[in-house]
């Protein structure tokens, strides 16, 4: 020790003076991502009600992402998403692609699992399409799956009720129209009234028979219900952005006013 503490003595004084008494600097203490925040607090509020939490891959194979959700090649519902593909050279192999959603990971899952099942699935998607204040190339998504004896549409209704008053409030009023999605018969958007205006949340619907047939899975004795819903667009909501854009423009400045919800994922 001695030793040691001649060197060190030695040392410092060929250099500037330490004064070791000083107190340290505090490191500037940054917070998670907005969309990492909300996604977080999406994910807790499914687990409560029971549900897993999955993961799939971000390039997925043509079969999963649009065939074995009855979206054939050619079918007028692909228009719905622009798509960034990732191997596309005419050699007959299985195209790839950047997912337009995390609805592949529903077939991959029922291809490994038996009902009861209730599952989400979190992720990022890619759309090749234009961006404005209200969408985005890239987004994240949850994809919600369950399937079980006897499920109907109020089941979903009663889920997704739940979810949205604990997101954004007890006192929020919904509501359900009519929509179209491949996947699910019959379809539906989830809208709730926000500032005086309706507002779309979600996309759902009860799985197509198709899709639990294809399983592997008895349609007359098992049902189910599914939907998917954009974390940004929450997000957006729950915390006053009115652009899409500045969740991804890496301004520090905009991103500094989520210090306060540090830990509060």
């Amino acid at each position: 020790m001695s030793a040691r503490r001649a060197e060190l003595l030695a040392a410092d004084s060929d250099g500037p003076a330490l004064d070791v008494t000083l107190p340290g600097r505090r490191p500037p203490l940054g917070s998670l991502h907005p969309i990492t925040l909300t996604r977080r607090m999406m994910e807790r509020t499914f687990r409560d009600m029971g549900f897993d939490v999955v993961e799939g891959p971000d390039v997925e194979l043509e079969e999963y992402n649009f065939d074995r959700l009855r979206i054939p090649a050619g079918h007028p519902a692909r228009d719905m998403w622009d798509t960034i593909w990732v191997s596309d050279d005419g050699s007959g192999d299985p195209r790839q692609l950047l997912r337009t959603h995390t609805s592949p990971m529903q077939i991959r899952y029922l291809e490994r699992r038996q009902p009861p099942i209730r599952v989400i699935v979190p992720g990022t998607c890619y759309r090749y399409e234009a961006t404005d204040a209200t969408h985005e190339w890239m987004l994240t998504q949850i994809e919600g799956l369950v399937i079980d004896e006897d499920l109907s549409f109020a089941h979903l209704k009663g889920t997704l009720e739940a979810f949205v008053r604990r997101v954004f409030g007890a006192d929020i009023e919904t509501r359900f129209r009519c929509d179209y999605f491949p996947f699910v018969e019959p379809g539906a958007e989830l809208g709730v009234r926000w500032q005086g205006d309706w507002l779309e949340v979600l996309g759902c619907g009860m799985v197509h028979p198709e899709i639990i047939a294809d399983a592997g899975l008895d349609p007359d004795r098992y049902t189910g219900f599914a939907f998917g819903m954009g974390v940004e667009r929450v997000a957006m909501l729950r915390y006053g952005v009115r652009d899409i854009r500045h969740f991804y423009r890496n301004d520090i400045r905009f991103l500094r006013e989520f210090d306060q919800f540090r830990g509060t994922a």
